[in-house]
């Protein structure tokens, strides 16, 4: 579609850090994105354990993250701050025990 490497790029790490989410914290979810000529538009929609404090969450290097993950070099809790970061527009909707809606946009840049 002709897509700029930048736009490409913010895609690639936001999609790559929302599906590490569903991955770590879920026992399954999806990724959905629609793709405009303006826009991407990605969610990431999971029935997880949902985030307790999204506050928290959003800070720069707090991460849950188990052992497992952190042996394998992930869990360093940049994975929303990223999302934050390299989107447009981020909205987060978490209820404990029932799960995570997370949808941000990038805009293109023709």
């Amino acid at each position: 579609m002709g897509f700029q490497p930048d736009t490409i790029r913010r895609v690639a790490i936001t999609a790559f850090e929302a599906e590490m989410n569903i991955v770590i914290y879920t026992t399954g979810g999806e990724l959905v994105a629609t793709i405009q000529e303006d826009k991407i538009s990605i969610s990431a929609i999971d029935s997880g354990p949902g985030i307790p404090d999204i506050k928290k969450a959003m800070r720069k290097g707090y991460s849950t993250a188990p052992d497992w993950v952190r042996e394998i070099g992930f869990g360093a809790g940049m994975g929303l701050p990223n999302i934050k970061q390299y989107s447009d527009k981020m909205t987060l909707q978490s209820k404990v025990n029932e799960g995570t809606n997370l949808n941000f946009i990038i805009y293109t840049r023709q």
